[in-house]
């Protein structure tokens, strides 16, 4: 081991091959700060949970390459590993190109690839051979706190007292999206890192799933388009509430709206949830209720919707007068394509 290295590098027993020496100097110096100590966060508790679930070192998984993967992970984060690829990827053909300055075999290489290239993919990572899969484990442990609860609380203070974690979640969040917003291709719409960037667009700005196969020329519909009795559009949802009305369909109603949803069914009158909404819309069906809908208004955003339609009610009320109102709805368009009600307010202009 190298005199110069602290005294830490001992007491957490991180590898002291001259690759794993060189791999944590170059990391030190490449990444900031936040960052770096996440990587050394991650193999600690990578190590740890290899122990968990029953994992030698050297017997059933190489340590320096645990190492390698973990300490090198996210230098797709730094001025150097800012490419046009997302994070993970550019991290990785860094990762690989400082292994071939250091004369590593092709094949250790590749699996390092992997463990960077995959650490923020679920359900292929875990499928891997264990140096892949416990660098995603110590990641995603330290990042999201997965399986934290194995952790022991002592190692775990005393890496944080060495390793401070400076709101990391937060702070990789802030970097990938940062380097997201300067570069499209770093962010496709169903990467990780495009969920995070989604969050800082105006709504819509970045499609979703639903948004690429509506655009992929092939005229598919879904289930929505194909089915009777569901709004395939925001408009279609007040004519489908007014002709289940008018059949006295209270299933057909209550389908209309999200399982949380809130509803006005009289002036002042506030309900929310399945049950109250149906006890509600039963109400109307015993009282003979109608109400007329004439829109006025509809804007989208994505897969939400607000509306506003001019409403004539009768039977809604306690005197059962004719009631003239302005609606206002908002809607959420399901995974499945039908529109449903999330408010539902009649009388918002009574």
């Amino acid at each position: 081991m190298a005199d110069d290295l602290p005294a830490f590098y001992t007491e957490f027993q991180l590898p002291e091959t001259a690759l794993a020496v060189a791999a944590y100097r170059f990391a030190e110096q490449t990444e900031p700060a936040f960052v770096f100590h996440h990587s050394v966060r991650s193999f600690v508790y990578a190590r740890v949970l290899a122990e968990r679930r029953g994992l030698v070192p050297t017997a059933d998984y190489d340590e320096e390459l645990l190492f390698l993967g973990c300490i090198l992970h996210d230098l797709g984060l730094t001025e150097q590993g800012n490419g046009d690829q997302r994070f993970e990827v550019d991290g990785a053909d860094v990762a690989a190109t400082f292994l071939r300055e250091h004369t590593v075999d092709e094949r250790r290489i590749d699996i390092v690839w992997d463990a960077i290239a995959l650490h923020a993919v679920d359900g292929i990572a875990a499928r891997k051979r264990p140096e892949i899969a416990l660098t995603q484990a110590g990641t995603g442990a330290d990042v999201i706190g997965r399986d934290r609860e194995v952790l022991p609380a002592d190692l775990v203070e005393r890496v944080h007292a060495v390793f401070p974690r400076a709101d990391l979640g937060y702070a990789l969040t802030d970097a990938i999206v940062a380097q997201a917003i300067g570069k499209a291709s770093k962010a496709g719409p169903l990467s990780f890192p495009g969920q995070l960037l989604r969050r800082h667009l105006p709504v819509g700005a970045m499609p979703d799933w639903h948004d690429l196969l509506a655009d992929n020329g092939w005229g598919d519909r879904p289930a929505a388009a194909r089915t009777e009795g569901v709004a395939a559009t925001p408009e279609q949802l007040g004519r489908l509430f007014m002709r289940n009305l008018a059949a006295r369909d209270l299933d057909g109603l209550v389908s209309l709206y999200e399982p949380e949803a809130t509803f006005v069914p009289a002036p002042g009158v506030v309900v929310s949830g399945t049950a109250a909404i149906r006890d509600s819309l039963r109400g109307y069906i015993e009282r003979g209720a109608r109400i007329n809908l004439e829109l006025r208004k509809v804007h989208t955003v994505g897969d939400l919707a607000t509306m506003s339609s001019v409403a004539t009610a009768t039977g809604v009320g306690p005197n059962g007068d004719v009631l003239t109102t302005t609606t206002t709805e908002v809607l959420r368009r399901q995974p499945d394509g039908r529109w449903l009600y999330v408010v539902d307010d009649p009388f918002f202009g009574a």
